[in-house]
């Protein structure tokens, strides 16, 4: 299983980013999938999760700001992030949970200035 993330950068406080994390496979055939980040000197947290029946999830921090969804002819993972603060800095993982086994993608690096 190969995770590819990518679209983090730049972007000023109340703006956008969309990630993306590419699978290997079928992301129906992962029992889920989601995003996590780190900041500096801290623990790695979630963000969201959706699982391969559509159910998502999302950390309380981000409720109503950042949606997880899935292409799936793309075998994708989107994370739409919208209205974005500094505290949203961070480094952003794909993770994915297939046949009771965790996969990480490397990371990307979103910074949100003031």
């Amino acid at each position: 299983v190969q995770l590819q993330a990518s679209g983090g950068g730049l972007v000023q406080a109340g703006g956008s980013l969309r990630l993306s994390c590419a699978a290997s496979g079928s992301i129906f055939s992962f029992t889920s999938m989601g995003w996590y980040r780190q900041a500096p000197g801290n623990q790695r947290d979630l963000v969201a999760t959706i699982t391969s029946g559509g159910g998502t999830a999302y950390a309380n921090f981000v409720q109503g700001r950042f949606t997880i969804s899935r292409d799936s002819a793309k075998n994708t993972v989107i994370l739409q992030m919208n209205s974005l603060k500094p505290d949203d800095t961070g480094v952003y993982y794909c993770r994915a949970l297939f046949s009771r086994t965790i996969y990480w993608g490397q990371g990307t690096q979103v910074t949100v200035s003031s």
